[in-house]
């Protein structure tokens, strides 16, 4: 009989578990493989569709490309609001979210259904938590819209609201992320140490407003009953 309140032995072994283990040791060449065997051919078309000179010439480009040359004058990615991170760990980091808020739109006087047709992610589910964050926002979308050149859906048909021929002729269109987001470098701030810094002691003033929080309560109930003697 074993000794002591121990595990009874039954070790049931995988005999062949080296069968079943799998790696991902060829993830970078395949990253390889899949942007050149996505290669496509892409002919300049566009000034047949526009009804002007376009900036593209037939080339040879990579999917991530081809998709920035068929939706051309069209932004590549979507416009899309700053947004804090969730919880304690992430809520300094500026990040994209998903789409901006009704509040956004009307701030900046576009309306909910005319943004998701010029390039601009709308998220009717998200509120508004700060001034700040709604403000940077609106300020966003303002960026764009002063920056947005619309063309006209028939080239020989403007409509109110579309581009002049100049700014047709001059567009570009942007491949990479609309408006990034630039993230602030806070540095530090450098003082001169004084001999009132010097002579500061930080602990004993730390155990003072301790001691001074923990009898609060009970300081507050000794005032009222003397103030409630002295009355009578």
């Amino acid at each position: 009989m074993v000794k002591h309140n121990n595990v009874i032995p039954n070790g049931h072994f995988k005999k062949h578990w080296q069968n079943y283990v799998k790696t991902w040791f060829n993830q970078p060449a395949r990253k390889t493989r899949r942007r050149n065997e996505h290669m496509v051919l892409i002919f300049d078309d566009f000034s047949k569709r526009l009804g002007f000179a376009s900036k593209f010439t037939s080339e040879l480009l990579l999917a991530r490309q081809a998709k920035a040359v068929k939706d051309f004058p069209r932004p590549a990615g979507k416009l899309r609001p700053q947004v804090h991170g969730q919880t304690l760990k992430y809520n300094m980091k500026l990040r994209e979210g998903r789409g901006f808020s009704l509040e956004e739109l009307k701030g900046a006087g576009i309306p909910k259904k005319l943004a998701p047709t010029i390039g601009i992610a709308v998220d009717h589910r998200r509120r508004n938590r700060s001034l700040e964050g709604l403000q940077a926002n609106v300020q966003r979308l303002k960026t764009f819209k002063a920056k947005l050149v619309i063309f006209p859906r028939r080239a020989r048909k403007m409509k109110a609201g579309d581009s002049t021929p100049e700014e047709l002729a001059s567009a570009t269109q942007v491949q990479g992320p609309v408006l990034p987001i630039v993230r602030e470098k806070l540095a530090p701030e450098f003082v001169k140490v004084t001999d009132e810094m010097k002579s500061f002691g930080a602990y004993a003033k730390l155990r003072v407003e301790r001691t001074n929080k923990r009898h609060l309560g009970a300081r507050l109930k000794r005032a009222a009953e003397a103030e409630k003697e002295e009355k009578k």
